[in-house]
């Protein structure tokens, strides 16, 4: 546990914050500018990976490639990857643990089982994609209410607790949503199994525009406890000690990350990988400071999301591949260095 929480320990300055953000703002905004100029294009020979210039920013090209198709997929992507990425790195120092990630929590579980109800009782042919977007934010709120219950002891939420009843409720819902898919027949399955891999295809500026208000609230409430997050990294009597309110800060904390990784799972669907990444990959490079490393791994989440769904929909084109499957061909790797990582750091304090 001392590796998760000692990190770079460079003081943090107001200079040294600000040019922090300034770069990560940079680099996001040059990423979702190139992933607009990325695309595939159609012509005789069929179709093509496509370049646009910088003209392409004005004029039909704009009006009918970039705005109407591939901005929506961007936005989206920026907003859902800074989500995941923000609860996860909150997560993890509300749980002291490196491989805590929202998907840990049995969160996404819940919400993949409400999807997967919605599509079997017929809400997507009512209601379209909105509808299993509700019904999956519905989930992963009750999900987090029959986490909460399970894991508190008195008026505290133990780490352990908390793991364990995720652990617990995911295996539930993942052998549920079986379940439900074996009685279902084949049209069904196939929506189900396209929404449960996670992606952003036929993506639209108004799910976008619903999806933002909740996820930049969330997160800008998430980075004001940055300060307390660093003092429950080292511990809840360390916390308490530098009186934080210790329980209080666990149950909302809990709740802002719960709230965003709904809403983005309702957007996009299971994306996985990107809370565990992007801010165990800031943590080596920023330092643990979580003031700087909430808002650093939102715009980080933001451009690993973006690049993952540009190749997603360009690699394979003309079929594009999920994008939550790109994330995990990226998440597993990193996951196993994480693992020898830990097996390292702990046979060394074990000599």
């Amino acid at each position: 546990m001392s590796g998760f929480i000692s990190g770079r320990s460079k003081r943090l300055t107001a200079e040294r914050f600000v040019f922090a953000l300034v770069m990560c703002a940079v680099i996001t905004v040059l990423v979702a500018i190139a992933a607009l100029m990325v695309g595939v294009g159609m012509d005789r020979g069929g179709r093509h990976l496509e370049l646009l210039g910088m003209d392409a920013l004005t004029g039909g090209t704009f009006e009918s490639k970039i705005l109407a198709v591939r901005m929506p997929r961007v936005l989206a992507a920026l907003l859902v990857g800074g989500a995941l990425a923000g609860a996860g790195c909150a997560l993890q120092a509300l749980l002291r643990n490196p491989l805590a990630e929202p998907f840990t929590l049995g969160i996404s579980s819940g919400s993949s089982l409400a999807a997967v109800i919605a599509i079997r009782v017929g809400v997507e042919s009512s209601f379209g994609g909105i509808g299993v977007g509700a019904a999956a934010l519905l989930g992963a709120m009750t999900s987090l209410l029959i986490i909460w219950r399970l894991a508190q002891v008195g008026r505290q939420l133990p780490p352990a607790t908390l793991i364990l009843a995720g652990v617990t409720l995911s295996m539930f819902c993942s052998a549920a949503s079986v379940l439900i898919q074996y009685t279902s027949d084949f049209t069904e399955v196939s929506r189900m199994l396209r929404w449960m891999l996670g992606g952003l295809d036929s993506m639209q500026l108004s799910t976008v525009k619903y999806a933002a208000a909740p996820i930049l609230i969330g997160l800008f409430l998430l980075a004001l406890y940055g300060r307390s997050l660093n003092a429950l990294a080292a511990g809840p009597d360390v916390a308490a000690s530098l009186g934080v309110r210790v329980g209080r800060t666990t149950t909302v904390v809990f709740f802002l990350a719960s709230l965003l990784v709904g809403a983005a799972i309702a957007v996009a669907g299971p994306i996985g990988f990107v809370g565990l990444i992007v801010p165990h990959a800031l943590r080596a490079i920023l330092g643990p400071d979580h003031r700087l490393l909430i808002p650093a791994s939102v715009f980080g989440g933001a451009v690993l999301l973006t690049i993952c769904d540009t190749l997603a929909r360009t690699v394979t084109a003309p079929a594009p591949l999920p994008t939550g499957a790109v994330t995990a061909l990226l998440g597993g790797p990193f996951f196993v260095l994480i693992l020898v990582g830990q097996k390292k750091r702990a046979a060394m304090w074990g000599r």
